[in-house]
């Protein structure tokens, strides 16, 4: 059997899968609900002086996987038959352990509780998290360091974020200097839960490593360049950072504390976690005509790419491939408000019901009479503007409101998948008849809102057995790293088990109404960027 986890944003999710990948187990710890001494929302906790501040406790995710694991004992696992562990965790946030924290690593008492043993591991007790955005004058910095955002881009994957580890350790390296000195090592939440089951510090992985700001992706390390970027020469970051891997590395077998505490198989072998959206690719085996589109927390768009641009790429990412992470890529968009804004209409204008929602929504025609919407909750990414709402009617002029709550449901789902193919046209994707959309994350249970995703696409879309993507790739990847000697590819061992049936096909006249709206979209999109910069 294999054993898989997911530290989300909200979660942490656990799955057991046997040797055909057929789920067995699956146990799930809530932060909000299950663990409320934390006193976070929607997993996170907001600096009420600066809402730009988002952090999580390291402690939390401990503590819930002490929880998800007992409740998979409940549920019948046992853990001396678990083969492999992996698993996925949110991007971009970082983990500082504090200096001794790998003797207590690896000296665990198992008659404690993980928790308990990790009390004053970290030299940071919350953790910098993908929604802060605290972090733009570190951004600033490393871009003139490099030479600007598309020369960072072509080095790294991405220009400059706010949310990207880099500038994150850049803001404590400067502002927080005796406590970075205190620190042994920095992780990312990946390889931090890769480090508890091995019992030692885990490497970063290339995947994961890539959407820091900091990972050369042509030469496999730290780019001295960026490095220097975000601290000064003799930071010593590099020792911090560690040596990167390659996705597909054992590190090592599991940790003594869960052989005695828990019964796992001495010989059980760790693989390197990796970032949620590497993972989730890997749980979709993506081919060369699919899109996945991941509707959670944020919303995600990935793809395939066999090489590097020779340009940079400014909009959107690329980290390495987690299945061949040597030699292959991924491209990778990021929308940062996603299931919280749909949650907070649905609120607003829908009494809080996705019934009513899909109603309403099916209650206007595609096109939406040619009104379009623009809904943050947050600073988004992509395009990088403010929090606001911006509503547009047919003639291109701002509205305060629609004339009706159908059209602003709408409005909004419209809104937001032409974004989706916007930015991925842009990274050079081509929507052919052979394109398939792949739907995962929670969003992606409602077919209504599929139907306008297939809609806007011109594509078929097809949703996965299971919503869980990210720790099903880490199943998959535990099975095709643990074939020794075994030459056959990821898509062979993996076999038909990643398979996903249709959902949605397209309308016939998808492409004649939504073809034009994408160009008017860009060009409404223009004028919300010019605003956010004037009143920035």
């Amino acid at each position: 059997m294999y054993l898989g986890f997911d530290i989300s944003t909200q979660s942490v999710k656990a799955i057991v899968v046997n040797e055909n990948l057929e789920k067995l187990h699956e146990a799930t710890v809530n932060f909000d609900t299950d663990l409320t001494e934390f006193r976070t929302c929607n997993g996170v906790n907001r600096d009420e002086r600066n809402p730009k501040i988002v952090t999580a406790p390291p402690l939390m995710w401990i503590k819930a996987l002490d929880i998800v694991l007992e409740k998979l004992r409940l549920d019948g696992v046992i853990f001396e038959q678990i083969l492999g562990i992996s698993g996925a965790a949110q991007q971009h946030g970082s983990v500082y352990w504090k200096r001794n924290a790998r003797h207590t690593l690896q000296n665990l008492d198992p008659r404690n509780f993980l928790h308990e043993e990790f009390a004053f591991a970290f030299s940071i007790s919350h953790s910098p998290i993908w929604m802060d955005s605290s972090t733009i004058k570190f951004c600033t910095k490393l871009e003139e360091k490099i030479g600007g955002p598309e020369k960072l881009s072509k080095l790294t994957g991405s220009r400059a974020y706010e949310r990207f580890t880099g500038s994150q350790i850049s803001k404590i390296y400067h502002t927080r200097r005796e406590t970075y000195n205190i620190t042994e090592r920095i992780s990312l939440v990946s390889s931090f839960a890769c480090s508890i089951f091995l019992g030692d510090y885990a490497s970063i992985d290339y995947s994961d490593g890539s959407g820091m700001n900091l990972l050369d992706l042509r030469e496999k390390f730290w780019s001295v360049e960026c490095i220097d970027g975000i601290t000064e020469p003799g930071s010593d970051l590099i020792t911090k950072l560690g040596q990167p891997v390659p996705t597909e590395t054992i590190q090592g077998n599991i940790s003594p504390y869960f052989v005695e505490r828990f019964g796992f198989n001495p010989e059980c072998k760790i693989l390197s976690f990796t970032g949620d959206n590497p993972s989730s690719f890997a749980g979709m085996c993506l081919g060369s005509d699919d899109i996945a589109v991941s509707l959670g927390t944020s919303d995600t768009v990935f793809l395939s790419l066999k090489k590097l641009p020779e340009e940079g790429f400014p909009e959107g990412h690329i980290l390495t491939n987690p299945i061949a992470s040597s030699e292959e890529y991924m491209g990778l968009l990021c929308f940062k408000n996603g299931s919280f804004t749909r949650e907070r209409i649905k609120k607003a204008i829908a009494e809080d019901s996705w019934t009513l929602f899909n109603e309403l929504l099916d209650s206007t025609p595609r096109g939406n009479f040619g009104n379009i919407g623009f809904y943050y909750d947050l600073q988004e990414i992509l395009p990088k503007v403010n929090a606001g709402d911006h509503r547009f009617n047919r003639e291109g002029l701002k509205l305060l409101r629609f004339s009706g709550l159908e059209i602003e449901i709408r409005a909004l789902i419209e809104g937001q998948f032409l974004a989706k193919r916007v930015y991925a046209e842009k990274i050079g994707c081509q929507i052919s008849k052979d394109t398939r959309v792949l739907a995962t994350g929670g969003g992606s249970i409602n077919h209504k809102i599929l139907q306008v995703l297939s809609d806007v696409f011109n594509a078929s879309v097809y949703i996965q057995d299971t919503m869980n993507a990210a720790d099903l790739g880490a199943c998959y990847r535990l099975k095709h790293a643990l074939q020794e000697g075994s030459m056959l590819k990821f898509s062979e061992i993996v076999g038909s088990k990643h398979g996903f049936s249709l959902c949605c096909v397209p309308s016939p006249d998808s492409s004649e109404i939504y073809d034009p709206m994408v160009q008017r979209y860009i060009e409404l999109e223009q004028s919300i960027q010019l605003l956010s910069k004037t009143s920035t």
